[in-house]
């Protein structure tokens, strides 16, 4: 278990390196979604779960939301820039929502 956790841990410090690195760009969100959506594959194979279709948050949404499995990191943009959740809910299905979020905006000449 704990190794699935350290294992979870790098991927998120993994993500945030190439969200820093892309500082933004189409192709930096598309790549970001993409390993992510590749991580939670290998994740619900080896937890032998059915892999998490994407689904489009909406204002309102019931979330039953019993354990957090990953979140992108947040890309530096000052734009709305796409995130996702993933998670298990309370019968243990995971779930992956896609969610827009601001960017970590640095336009202050530092």
């Amino acid at each position: 278990m704990n190794l699935l956790k350290l294992s979870i841990a790098a991927l998120a410090l993994s993500l945030s390196t190439v969200a820093l690195a892309t500082s933004g760009s189409d192709r930096g969100f598309e790549k970001l979604m993409s390993d992510n959506q590749k991580a939670m594959e290998a994740y619900a194979l080896k937890k032998g779960k059915d892999i998490p279709q994407v689904q489009d948050y909406r204002y309102g949404m019931k979330l039953d939301i019993a354990k957090v499995v990953s979140v992108t990191p947040t890309i530096r943009s000052c734009d709305i820039v796409p995130s996702r959740m993933t998670f298990e809910d309370s019968s243990g299905k995971l779930n992956t929502i896609e969610y827009q979020v601001m960017g970590q905006c640095r336009n202050n000449g530092r």
